[in-house]
């Protein structure tokens, strides 16, 4: 049983048992438009050491992690919102939340590029790689609000900011961490494709500033469960692990820069995705927009 697998299991069972209602939910379902209820519990934490080749991609389901990791690739290095990026990179699922104009607003991507994060951010790891400054946050409410004080179109971000502190191993190498807070998580439809998300963009950091990958910490303030997600949790609770699965996020990016890394170049090691699917076959899910 994977690190993954386990969270899963426990966090869907703590939901289930714990979880409480929301009340007038903005979300609506997408094949009806029914309000899209929740059961939710707050405040968990995961974390994992990357160094020591932890992982949280998930066995009791199939997870489509290089849809995940070029994700990340179109927010923080294409720095984009433009939904015909992301059909270039064959990602056709962000196509519910675009605003009219073939973007998902001032958001994301477009947040990253207004203000210039990325590269302060590398620039501040390399000068002062001990400095405890290193903050990239997307819940920016000017780019939320419009001149007249309303709010713009768009969705806010879910994983709104990441952190990231250097220290100094006991064989003399830089290691970094990274901590990851997220305000609001689809726990089972999209916990493991988050973090595995995050990690790639760790690992491209760590190479771009030549430090070695350390502790990942995934914070997330509200954890919930569809109300139409229930019988998918409590299958994905029934089921058992795919046995001997060790799976790993490795990236092999040679002497390229942050900037030209490339799904290409990562690997997800021992993740025997056939195997996985033939004994946990993928869950469908109607999902709140």
């Amino acid at each position: 049983m994977t690190k993954g697998d386990v969270y899963h299991k426990t966090m869907l069972e703590e939901i289930l048992r714990n979880g409480t209602l929301d009340e007038n939910p903005r979300p609506k379902y997408a094949s009806d438009g029914a309000p899209a209820h929740t059961y939710s519990i707050n405040h968990k934490m995961q974390q994992y050491d990357i160094g020591a080749g932890e992982c949280p991609i998930e066995t009791l389901r199939p997870i489509a992690w290089k849809s995940a990791v070029k994700e990340i690739l179109w927010i923080y290095q294409k720095q984009s919102n433009k939904i015909s990026d992301l059909h270039e990179m064959g990602i056709k699922y962000w196509d519910k939340w675009d605003i009219g104009d073939g973007t998902i607003g001032c958001r994301y991507g477009e947040t990253v590029r207004k203000h210039n994060m990325i590269n302060e951010l590398l620039d501040g790891l390399k000068e002062d790689p001990f400095g405890r400054r290193h903050i990239v946050s997307l819940w920016q409410k000017d780019d939320f609000s419009d001149e007249t004080g309303g709010t713009t179109k768009g969705l806010n971000p879910c994983c709104y900011e990441f952190i990231c502190n250097v220290h100094r191993g006991k064989d003399g190498k830089l290691y970094m961490d990274m901590l990851m807070n997220q305000r609001s998580s689809d726990y089972e439809v999209s916990c493991a494709i988050n973090e595995i998300q995050y990690i790639a963009l760790m690992l491209m950091i760590c190479h771009e500033c030549n430090f070695m990958p350390g502790i990942f910490t995934h914070f997330i303030e509200n954890v919930q469960v569809y109300d139409r997600h229930v019988e998918q949790a409590k299958e994905i609770i029934r089921r058992s692990p795919v046995d001997g699965c060790s799976p790993r996020l490795v990236l092999n990016a040679g002497n390229k820069s942050f900037w030209d890394i490339t799904i290409d170049d990562f690997t997800l090691e021992d993740y025997p995705s056939e195997k996985i699917a033939e004994k946990n076959p993928q869950l469908t899910f109607d999902l709140g927009v």
